[in-house]
């Protein structure tokens, strides 16, 4: 049995007005999710962020920047750091039985961490990775349509939205960087949680595309993501919408 799911979430984030019109750009089935945990504050970031921004521009990768905050106390407050970031990071060290966290890391489809700063270890990561699971994503008169379908074998997961400004330059004046002008890419600004894909029965969201993009926010990634008893665990499939 197929089962559609309409979610206009009273999040506070859509309604059910229509929204204008927006020219979408839409990437689908990527091999890879990267999410780079980073920081402003962190002076072995800046490698990591420049290939960052190399990995966004690769058509099968949905390349994410968690700028976490427990940095900056010494010196500089990222400007796009926050709690649920850092909240993020130690719920995937959690999972794998750590408390350790550090800045910059990159996770690969939940389940693959290395030195964000180490490109060579980053790449030989990302030839190994592959998501199973194809989302679906098309434009309808100003509503985006998630199609995900069912597949055996596979445990349920979570959909989530991740919403994100792609580009933006700093000026850091303070702390381990201080003096330099940083372009950062894909930075991440909330994570909402969508509903439930069963297996065996997929599921179909749609929403509208305007106000999902307000503020600098101006790009969308959905990520069909497992838990590891209680915490963020193998990413399945994703998908990623930007202007």
């Amino acid at each position: 049995m197929t089962v559609a799911r309409s979610l206009l979430l009273g999040l506070g984030l859509w309604s059910l007005l229509c929204a204008p019109s927006v020219a979408m750009q839409v990437r689908e089935t990527p091999r890879a999710v990267v999410e780079l945990f980073t920081s402003q504050g962190c002076a072995s970031c800046p490698p990591a962020d420049k290939l960052l921004t190399e990995l966004a521009a690769h058509e099968d990768i949905v390349a994410l920047a968690f700028h976490v905050d427990y940095w900056d106390y010494i010196g500089w407050p990222d400007t796009f750091g926050t709690e649920a970031n850092s909240d993020r990071q130690r719920d995937y060290a959690a999972g794998r039985g750590s408390s350790r966290i550090y800045t910059p890391q990159i996770v690969v489809n939940g389940t693959t961490d290395v030195v964000g700063s180490r490109a060579g270890e980053v790449h030989s990561a990302l030839e190994a990775a592959r998501l199973e699971l194809p989302v679906h994503l098309s434009l309808e008169n100003d509503m985006l349509a998630i199609s995900i379908p069912g597949q055996a074998g596979l445990e349920k997961a979570m959909i989530w939205l991740v919403t994100y400004i792609d580009q933006a330059k700093v000026a850091i004046e303070r702390g381990e960087n201080a003096g330099k002008s940083m372009l950062y890419s894909q930075i991440v600004t909330g994570v909402h949680p969508m509903g439930t894909w069963e297996p065996g029965a997929g599921a179909m969201i749609r929403m509208p595309i305007g106000e999902m993009l307000a503020g600098d926010t101006n790009g969308l990634a959905v990520l069909v993501q497992q838990d590891h008893e209680g915490m963020p665990g193998r990413i399945l499939g994703a998908g990623l919408f930007h202007p």
